[in-house]
C-alpha cells in the first residue's frame, strides 16, 4: 500500500470532524475532492474507513486505528514546522495551553508578559474543568496545562511553580466575623457555597475536613467562582476559595477572610504536560520563562489567615 502524505492528512481531517464538509473547509478542497482522496484511500487498504448511519459519519474498527497512526504524522509534522520557524524566526510558532477556571484570574497576565517577551509566538488558552483538562492532556490537545491539584497515577508529569493559598471567605455582616475565637467544628457547621463535585478546589477542602473528622454541608454547589462569590457577598453563605479569585473582593471589603485554625491552606500551582510529550522550542521558551516570572507575580501575601 502506497498512501501520500496529502491524502492521510485529508483522512485525519474528516476523522476528526467526523465531517466531510468540516474537513473540506479546513483544508480548503471541495468536498468531492475529498471523498474522492478518501475512496482511493479506502480501495488502497482494502477496507472500509467510515460507516454512514443517516446523515451522520463513523470510523469503522479500521479508521479507528488508521486515525491513531495519522495523529502521530500531524503531530510530528506540527512539531517539524514550528522548530524550522523557531530556526528561522527565533522563538515563534503556537503553543496551546489549558488552565483551570480558577487560573483565569491570574494567567492573562502572565502570558501577556510571555508574549512582550516573544511577539511572534501564536496563543490558544483554553479554560475548562479539572477532567476536561485531564482529557485535553491525555489526547496531546494542549502543550501545557496549569491547574491546582494534578491527577496521580496517569502518564503526566507536573511541576509546582508558584504557591496556591486557599480561603474561608464571608461577607463582613457574617456572624462569625465578630467571634473572638473560632473553631475549624464551628465553620463547618456553617452552610457552605462550595464548587461542584469533581472541582480541584472542592476535593481538597473535603480532604482537609475529612483529616479531622468533619463533613461540609454545601448549601449550594456551583461550577463558577464568579458565582460563589456573588452568592457569597449576598449573605447567602460562607466559601473556600484560591486567594488569587477573591484579590478585588478582600481589597474593597466585599469580602473578608476569617481566622480559622489551620487556613490558609497552601498548595501549588502546576505546571502539567504528558509524559511523552516532545515540546517545541516555544514551549520550553514558555517552560523557562513561568518558572522565573511566576513566582514572584502570584505568591500571596502570607497574613491572610491564621496557620495551624
Amino acid at each position: 500500500m502506497h498512501f501520500t502524505f496529502r491524502q492521510l492528512q485529508i483522512f485525519e481531517s474528516v476523522a476528526r470532524h467526523l465531517n466531510f464538509s468540516r474537513a473540506s473547509e479546513e483544508l480548503h478542497l471541495t468536498q468531492p475532492a475529498v471523498s474522492m482522496q478518501i475512496k482511493q484511500l479506502e480501495d488502497l487498504a482494502g477496507l472500509p474507513l467510515f460507516e454512514h448511519m443517516g446523515k451522520r459519519i463513523f470510523l469503522t474498527h479500521a479508521g479507528k486505528e488508521l486515525f491513531e497512526h495519522t495523529r502521530i504524522i500531524a503531530k510530528q509534522m506540527k512539531e517539524a514546522r514550528e522548530a524550522l520557524e523557531s530556526l528561522r524566526e527565533g522563538v515563534s510558532g503556537r503553543l496551546d495551553i489549558a488552565i483551570i477556571s480558577t487560573a483565569k484570574y491570574f494567567a492573562p497576565n502572565l502570558l501577556a508578559r510571555f508574549c512582550e517577551q516573544y511577539p511572534a509566538v501564536q496563543l490558544k488558552l483554553s479554560v475548562n474543568n479539572r477532567a476536561g483538562i485531564v482529557e485535553e492532556l491525555m489526547n496531546n490537545e494542549v502543550d501545557f496545562a496549569i491547574m491546582g491539584q494534578p491527577p496521580e497515577g496517569m502518564d503526566l508529569i507536573n511541576q509546582p511553580f508558584a504557591r496556591n493559598a486557599h480561603l474561608i471567605v464571608a461577607p463582613p455582616s457574617h456572624p462569625l466575623t465578630e467571634a473572638k475565637r473560632l473553631t475549624l467544628e464551628r465553620v463547618a457547621a456553617e452552610p457552605f457555597l462550595l464548587r461542584e463535585k469533581g472541582s480541584g478546589t472542592r476535593e481538597l477542602f473535603e480532604r482537609f475536613l475529612a483529616q479531622h473528622g468533619l463533613v461540609v454541608k454545601p448549601r449550594m454547589e456551583m461550577s463558577s467562582n464568579e458565582t460563589i462569590k456573588q452568592a457569597a457577598i449576598a449573605g447567602m453563605g460562607i466559601a473556600f476559595l484560591s486567594e488569587h479569585t477573591i484579590t478585588l473582593e478582600l481589597e474593597t471589603h466585599r469580602l473578608v477572610t476569617l481566622p480559622v485554625p489551620g487556613f490558609p491552606i497552601v498548595r501549588d500551582w502546576h505546571l502539567v504536560h504528558h509524559r511523552d510529550k516532545r515540546h517545541s522550542p516555544v514551549a520550553r521558551a514558555f517552560k523557562q520563562f513561568l518558572f522565573e516570572v511566576a513566582p514572584a507575580m502570584l505568591n500571596p501575601p502570607t497574613t491572610a489567615g491564621v496557620q495551624e
